[in-house]
């Protein structure tokens, strides 16, 4: 294996199991939504354990800047909630982001709003950002219909706002909506802060009302503990015990407790913590539809690869307008450890993303750095092969975007990290 050059991390293989303890930061998805709520609430309250991560930073800042252009990076939740709410703000805003943000759609929300009667017009391209955001047109309507299939985040962004809407709304929901674990924790979160929904089928109802202030408590970030997952499944005789995640949790991602044990790990709560431990019973095929769960596939897709897992997943049709896509990336990344991730045609659909995909072959130890796309994902994910080999990661300062402290909590677990960041 080369030396790390510039803007890249080795990763020194562990020679020993691990047996730790680990503190998670707070939830970005569960944080930006409290943020949003906090703003739109006419009381102010308090929000404890806000997640560390850029993408909550970022909108923290962005929702008390008063003046200039309002740069969202790389963070699309951060894009596509302040979308919304900019739209039932007075004046003129200029939302924008990074080259890959002017890449990922825009245009279902920003039709979605424009119908209900906000006045938000394209900078660039027509679909895509940057947005020039001016004052609403008129009245607000109260009924919208918007497509389920692309991001349940344009959902999230017009549910936010629907309390606070002269009327209200209700949304009906076209096509087979993605994410549904997404959706669900908005309208949870709404309804601690006093909001009152009808949910049927594919409608949903809110009448206005007002947020009512009260101190809320992010709990951890399930997606970022599955990196712990792969680092316990390919270490065997590891154990981790994890704080401040809720047994009973508002995260989808929550639902690797329940499967994980045919990836080669069991998932045990003692004393309000997780404790997560290697077991040698992994299955031999791991089939999974991930569309509840979009942000595991990258993490399940490095076990099944360095434990000689057939990996059949679906429900991937989301992670194309990802920081990357996601597939391809997956697919470049593990053909450098001999594991290859192929499409299996769908004889009942012709829209490729809806495929499913099998992950076969015989890990081999990298002999190139694996590549991030700029995407934070990629790198937690793949980081885990530092149980097998030594291995590099090019860019590694991506994970600020969810993880930020990784890096940390891998030397604490006992890993040699050489960076040249």
């Amino acid at each position: 294996m080369t030396k790390p050059t510039e803007n890249q991390i080795s990763i020194e293989a562990m020679s020993q199991a691990i047996n730790a303890k680990v503190k998670l930061g707070g939830s970005k998805s569960i944080a930006n939504r409290a943020l949003i709520i906090q703003a739109l609430c006419k009381e102010s309250f308090e929000i404890l354990e806000l997640s560390d991560s850029k993408d909550t930073s970022t909108l923290q800042k962005l929702l008390q800047q008063k003046e200039g252009d309002l740069n969202t990076g790389h963070a699309g939740t951060c894009f596509r909630f302040m979308t919304a709410y900019l739209a039932t703000k007075e004046g003129t805003q200029i939302l924008t982001g990074s080259a890959r943000m002017k890449q990922r759609p825009i245009a279902p929300l920003v039709n979605a709003l424009n119908d209900l009667g906000a006045n938000i017009s394209y900078l660039e391209n027509p679909g895509y950002p940057p947005l020039k955001i001016d004052s609403p047109k008129a009245e607000w309507k109260n009924k919208v219909n918007i497509d389920g299939s692309m991001s349940s985040q344009f959902i999230t962004a017009l549910l936010l706002i629907a309390p606070t809407l002269s009327q209200g709304l209700t949304i009906n929901i076209l096509g087979d909506l993605v994410s549904v674990p997404y959706v669900e924790m908005t309208l949870k979160m709404m309804e601690y802060f006093g909001i009152k929904y009808k949910w049927q089928e594919n409608t949903i109802l809110i009448n206005p009302q007002d947020y009512k202030a009260k101190e809320f408590t992010v709990e951890a970030d399930w997606s970022s503990a599955s990196y712990l997952y792969n680092l316990v499944a390919l270490n065997e005789g590891s154990e981790i015990e994890i704080e401040g995640l809720f047994q009973e949790s508002l995260q989808g991602d929550s639902e690797i407790q329940n499967f994980a044990t045919g990836l080669g790990v069991n998932s045990e709560w003692l004393n309000g913590n997780l404790v997560i431990s290697h077991n040698t019973d992994h299955q031999p095929v791991f089939e999974y539809n991930f569309i509840r769960q979009p942000d595991l596939a990258q993490s399940v897709a490095c076990i099944c690869a360095a434990k000689n897992i057939t990996g059949l997943f679906s429900g991937l049709q989301t992670l194309f307008i990802k920081e990357t896509d996601r597939v391809k990336a997956l697919q470049d990344e593990l053909a450098k450890v001999n594991v290859f991730m192929s499409k299996i045609p769908s004889k009942l659909s012709g829209d490729e993303h809806e495929d499913q995909y099998i992950i076969e072959g015989k890990y081999q130890n990298p002999s190139s750095a694996f590549k991030t796309y700029q995407d934070h994902r990629m790198a937690l994910a793949f980081a885990s092969f530092a149980t097998k080999s030594n291995i590099i990661i090019e860019n590694p300062a991506v994970v600020i975007k969810s993880f930020p402290k990784y890096w940390d909590v891998l030397k604490s677990l006992g890993f040699n990290i050489s960076q040249t960041i």
